[in-house]
């Protein structure tokens, strides 16, 4: 007998609209971008040229939007990590890019900055990935700067490091940023995201996500208001 989900299926339904639906989430990307695009311009700048140095995107919500799969799975009864549900919008979905995305993107190529898209999206797929991404006109999609998943991020982080100077990480869980984040407590998180505050919004730059992640199992923590029994 499997345990019932611990969440009613009203509250994906919320996060889930939320993340499809609300002009807040259009504004905070566009903002993400706007964001970027200023730091990118200051680290060529910076640099003298775009040569050597590199961008660090996940795709998932941070590139592409895939709410349409998300409900999907949500009317199947499935969970948002559903593998196989996954696995086939990788290889048939259509997915659109965020706001701002192609208009970064394009700048980042126009000034020589080399493009790598660090995606957990699945290996076994990666042609069907690279034929999204070239569908959707995003630059620089070889198979060499698409790492998707196999080796922990922070491994693909290193090998990019290698040759490149990262100068801009974008993504919307905050393993995308450093390896610390990865398998650890929520409270940790917490912790980690003060400890690391000084680069929100200067090399990392956080996309936001209302349907996923480690917060999702977390207890709410209603206010003690007095009189309350």
């Amino acid at each position: 007998m499997t345990s019932p989900p611990r969440h009613h299926p009203s509250e994906r339904a919320i996060a889930i609209r939320y993340q499809q639906l609300s002009a807040e989430v259009k504004a905070l990307q566009r903002q993400c971008y706007a964001l970027a695009t200023l730091r990118l311009k200051a680290a060529v700048e910076a640099n003298g040229t775009g040569k050597g140095l590199a961008v660090v995107s996940d795709i998932d919500e941070t590139i592409l939007d895939n709410t349409p799969v998300m409900a999907h799975a949500m009317t199947l009864g499935e969970h948002l990590d559903g593998f196989e549900t996954w696995k086939l919008w990788e290889r048939e979905g259509s997915p659109h890019l965020l706001p701002g995305a192609a208009e970064f993107f394009r700048l980042a190529d126009d000034l020589g900055v080399t493009i790598f898209y660090v995606s957990d999206r699945f290996e076994e797929n990666k042609l069907a990935t690279i034929a999204t991404l070239s569908r959707l006109g995003l630059p620089q999609v070889r198979a060499e700067q698409v790492l998707l998943f196999g080796p922990p991020k922070a491994e693909r982080r290193a090998a990019v490091e290698r040759d490149h100077r990262i100068v801009l990480q974008l993504g919307d869980t905050l393993h995308d940023f450093h390896g610390c984040f990865a398998g650890v407590t929520l409270d940790e998180q917490h912790k980690l995201a003060k400890d690391h505050g000084h680069r929100f919004g200067e090399d990392w730059i956080v996309f936001p996500n209302a349907a996923h992640g480690t917060w999702m199992e977390a207890e709410l923590r209603p206010w003690d208001a007095p009189g309350d029994t």
